[in-house]
């Protein structure tokens, strides 16, 4: 039986994470589920209890109206804040480079849609953009859950010596924009930044 509950409770617990900043309401969370909605508050609230009780856990769960979504414990502010600005004088990593690729062909884009041409979370990813300046949110499509839609900035275009979005490298003139994954977006882009780096030697 503890191990059915516990199922149960991942359940709830992995479509919180992956809903990231977005969060996710009550209603997805039942007919995603399967589980009534009484049942998902009852979950809901076991998980909010393990966060606060367990302090070895970073997470606590943050309710706005019936949206529930994950954060970090108010105690580690100051580490997640080191987090997001000390990278800011470094360079792009591939899982930057990635992301800032996908937004910039494809802008506007939620979270979702990033996520799902990767493969993997782009939560951590977007936020350091956002921190940079890179990119920035433009709206939020009109589905459930209002998700946010990403955009890059006039810093974007400083930082690659772009006059306009215009200006972007082509991907390919074979395929279309839809059947091409994150790798070829990441390739035109870093071609660029390299061409853009050797101008500046």
């Amino acid at each position: 039986m503890r191990n059915i509950e516990m199922n149960n409770l991942a359940k709830i617990e992995g479509l919180l994470f992956i809903s990231g900043d977005e969060g996710i309401s009550l209603g997805d969370l039942s007919s995603i589920t399967g589980f009534m909605k009484p049942a998902v508050l009852g979950m809901l609230e076991k998980l909010q209890k393990h966060y606060a009780e367990d302090d070895s856990c970073a997470l606590t769960l943050l309710q706005s109206g019936e949206t529930y979504r994950l954060a970090t414990k108010a105690a580690l502010a100051p580490v997640m804040k080191a987090y997001f600005e000390k990278p800011l004088t470094s360079p792009l990593t591939q899982a930057l480079l990635e992301v800032l690729a996908i937004i910039a062909y494809r802008q506007p884009i939620t979270r979702i849609e990033i996520d799902d041409l990767r493969g993997v979370q782009s939560s951590g990813s977007i936020q350091k953009l956002v921190a940079r300046g890179l990119i920035e949110t433009h709206g939020r499509l009109d589905v459930p859950g209002r998700p946010f839609k990403y955009v890059t900035t006039d810093a974007f275009l400083d930082y690659f010596g772009l006059q306009t979005i215009k200006d972007l490298p082509p991907l390919t003139e074979q395929m279309s924009l839809e059947d091409m994954d994150s790798d070829i977006f990441l390739r035109a882009l870093q071609s660029r930044q390299k061409k853009a780096e050797k101008k500046g030697k």
